[in-house]
This record gives C-alpha cells, sequence and structure tokens, in this order.
C-alpha cells in the first residue's frame, strides 16, 4: 500500500488534527525543570511506602474499576456522596469525557451549514466554549471530538469578563454545550473568585466545567458550586499539587445525574491501582501537602520580587507558576538563554502570551539558580 493510501485510510478531521504539545522532557541530565508545573518536592513517605508496598502479586489483578475507595475518601474530604465523585486517569480524560457527554459532535461542514442557516440552538449543542487564553487542550480535545469552538478572550488583564459584557459582544454563547473555565487560568495564574464564577455558571444553559487544576495555591475555590448547581461539575487532580504526575490521577465533583452519565462511557478500568492507592495514601497525609503549599506560594512571591527587580513584569498568581515578560529581549530569546543555562521554562506562540514566561515555582535553590541565570543575561 502507498502512501496516498495509507493517508486515505485517516479520517479527515485527524489528518488536519494540531495535536497538543506538552511541555519540553529533559533529554540531558542536570537541566531545571521550571516549565510543566510539576510540584518540586515529591509524594510523602507515607505516599512512597503505600506505593512500594503494593509492587506486589496484584500487578497482575485489574484495579477497582470506579476507584472505590478513593471515591468514598475524597467524598469525606469534600463533604458529598461517592456517586458525586468519578476519578479519570488524570483530569485530562476526564475533560474529553465531558466533552462526548454533553456536545454533539458535527463536522466542519456541519457547522458551516448550521452557521449558514441560522440554527443557533442546534449549533450550541455541538459547540464546546472557553475563554482564552487557556488551557491549550481545550480547542485540541473539541477538534478530536468534530465540535464547534467557541474561544472568547479574556480582558486584556486575563480577567473574566462581567456578564454585561459578555452579553454586549464578546460572541458569548449562553446555550453552549459545555462551557470550560480553568480556574484559576493557566497560563497567566489570574485566581477568580468564587461570585464571579457562580454568575457565570448561574447565566449558562449547558453544562460548566470549573477546571480547578491549581486551587490548591489560590485564595479560594468554588467546589460548592459543583454541589449548589446540578449543571457544574469541578474538575481536580492530583498531579499539579500532589505531587503524582507520574500516576495520572483526577476527578470530577458534581451532581449524581451527570456523574451518572460520565461513568457510562469512561474505559472500564480506567485508573492504574497503583495510582489510586496512591492518591488514597495522600488524602491520608494532606498536612505534608499543606505545608508544601505553603513553601511554594513564599517562593512565588520571593521569585516575582527578585525578577520585578531584574526588570520582568510579572503578573500576580495564585498558581504554583507566574507568568512573566522579559526585559530587552523578546520572550523566545530569553527561552533559549535560559535553556542554554540549563534552564528550561515554557513559552507560548499564542499572540495574547508570545511575550511572556512561563515560569515554574520549583524549590527556592532552583527559583535562585533562575534568577542568577537571568543576571548573567541582562
Amino acid at each position: 500500500m502507498n502512501k496516498t493510501s495509507l493517508k486515505n485510510l485517516i479520517r479527515p478531521l485527524v489528518r488536519e488534527l494540531h495535536a497538543y504539545v506538552p511541555g519540553e522532557q529533559p533529554k540531558i541530565k542536570g537541566l531545571i525543570k521550571l516549565n510543566t508545573n510539576e510540584n518540586p518536592y515529591p509524594p510523602s513517605p507515607r505516599v512512597l511506602r503505600a506505593v512500594r508496598a503494593a509492587v506486589d502479586g496484584r500487578l497482575r489483578l485489574y484495579p477497582n474499576p470506579t476507584a472505590e475507595r478513593l471515591r468514598a475518601k475524597l467524598s469525606r474530604l469534600h463533604r458529598c456522596q461517592p456517586e458525586n465523585i468519578i476519578v479519570g486517569n488524570g483530569s485530562d480524560e476526564l475533560l474529553a469525557l465531558a466533552i462526548r457527554t454533553f456536545v454533539e459532535p458535527s463536522s466542519e461542514s456541519g457547522v458551516r451549514s448550521l452557521k449558514a442557516k441560522g440554527q443557533g440552538l442546534k449549533l450550541a449543542r455541538a459547540t464546546v466554549q472557553y475563554f482564552t487564553p487557556s488551557y491549550s487542550l481545550y480547542p485540541v480535545l473539541a477538534d478530536i471530538h468534530g465540535a464547534a469552538k467557541n474561544a472568547v478572550p479574556l480582558n486584556s488583564d486575563f480577567g473574566l469578563p462581567s456578564l454585561a459584557e459578555l452579553r454586549r459582544g464578546r460572541q458569548w454563547n449562553f446555550d453552549a454545550a459545555l462551557t470550560l473555565v480553568t480556574t484559576p487560568n493557566a497560563p497567566s495564574g489570574r485566581g477568580y473568585s468564587t461570585r464571579e464564577l457562580e454568575a457565570l455558571c448561574k447565566a449558562q444553559r449547558g453544562g460548566v466545567v470549573l477546571d480547578e487544576a491549581y486551587v490548591d495555591f489560590a485564595n479560594e475555590n468554588a467546589m460548592r458550586l459543583a454541589l449548589k448547581h446540578p449543571h457544574v461539575l469541578v474538575a481536580r487532580t492530583f498531579s499539579k499539587a500532589y505531587s503524582l504526575c507520574f500516576q495520572r490521577v483526577g476527578y470530577f465533583v458534581g451532581s449524581a445525574e451527570l456523574i451518572a452519565a460520565l461513568h457510562k462511557i469512561r474505559d472500564s478500568y480506567n485508573v492504574n491501582g497503583l495510582g489510586q492507592l496512591a492518591a488514597e495514601a495522600t488524602l491520608g497525609d494532606l498536612g505534608y501537602y499543606r505545608t508544601n503549599f505553603k513553601k511554594i506560594i513564599a517562593t512565588r512571591a520571593w521569585l516575582s520580587r527578585e525578577l520585578t527587580k531584574l526588570g520582568f513584569r510579572v503578573l500576580p498568581s495564585q498558581t504554583n507558576f507566574i507568568l512573566a515578560k522579559p526585559p530587552l529581549f523578546p520572550a523566545e530569546v530569553w527561552l533559549q538563554k535560559l535553556r542554554d543555562r540549563k534552564i528550561l521554562v515554557r513559552w507560548f506562540r499564542a499572540p495574547e502570551v508570545r511575550d511572556y514566561l512561563r515560569i515554574t515555582i520549583g524549590t527556592r535553590r532552583e527559583a535562585a539558580a533562575l534568577v542568577r541565570a537571568v543576571e548573567r543575561g541582562l
């Protein structure tokens, strides 16, 4: 079979898809990795002991299909029922499940046809809506599903537009099948109040996911909205704050009806057993992690001050990273200058943030190394 024939085996939607691009993974030793928002501190000793103890004959068995014990522990933490929780292979899997559950797939030609015919409500049922800039996986997941996308700009300071502003011509769709809101925002680090998030949720007639991947570093959270409003889901992850990126465990909290619908289409054994055990042990040692949160927040404040002294414009952050506009040279040049000094940070081409670097908050020692590298680069 020739290359042309092989190409024709692939759906046009997939051929044209622009895949999600994760942060660079180090291929040489000695790099300081400040580009993928990982927690710089290891899992607690209790978690490591639990994982080591489970590496035995159980590896031949399937894990619990619904993460039953983990859901029970999470329900006690969030003061709800296990039926209000679904656990996924990272929150990314659950975001994909939400799109498949709430959004009607539609080919690009079908979306154009609906627009041409003015069939607004049908188009809304095929629409994934999100603010921009935000998590760059959202449009990829929408494209994979064949959904229409409605990307609406945040304010110039990365704040949420008010409802009045959204109604005045931001092309916001209050009937969108699914609206995704990263809170706190990535890549800006901007935090949002529960009050403004609730106003937005109440105005939406479709499903809403509040993606709280970084909420443990923020001033407040919106978990209560998932249990108060039946069309709202809150997404959490054990990756960013709880040092379990390697295990890929995330979860949604929401109404039992929505959670039951998501369960219908998830993979049978979607969360590995070691990940479930690690997450359960994490919930048994939250004091360890809360101490680390405080250290990360303190380092965030220190690094922001030091970079500001060196001429960077550092935006306020409620996450474990900062968005900083460097002086003298374009951000893309600084990306390479720092990499030459064995420090990885993240740069995005999107016009709203192309002048900035996103810098993960590492240990104080790693932050100091970054500051020294910047001083040498000026």
